[in-house]
């Protein structure tokens, strides 16, 4: 009997310590295949090769135009319009980087 229970303990140690093996073996594949499949991709704000509309407005509001709205966008240019302290006003700006005023 005595020979039984050494035997049985002898086991169920063996049996705990290679838990912690083949747990850490078993969760690093895991992880390595879940991350990249549960990966999410994160998608880069846009870059705009010319004026973005949101950049005119924000140049208009600078130069002193208010209630700011976009009115065209074409391939050549931006026009926005608001109020200035005279009355409605509108700006045109290229459509290409760093929006250059055309026509105030």
């Amino acid at each position: 009997m005595t020979n039984f229970i050494a035997k049985a303990s002898f086991a169920a140690l063996l049996a705990i310590a290679s838990i912690p093996a083949t747990v850490s073996t078993a969760a690093a594949a895991g992880a390595e295949r879940g991350f990249i499949v549960d990966a999410q991709y994160h998608r880069p704000p846009p870059v705009y090769r010319g004026c973005s509309p949101v950049i005119a407005v924000r140049a208009a509001r600078w130069s002193g135009l208010r209630d700011v709205r976009v009115v065209n966008v074409t391939p050549r240019r931006v026009v926005v319009a608001g109020r200035d302290r005279r009355g409605w006003d509108r700006m045109t700006f290229a459509n290409v980087r760093g929006c250059p005023l055309i026509r105030r």
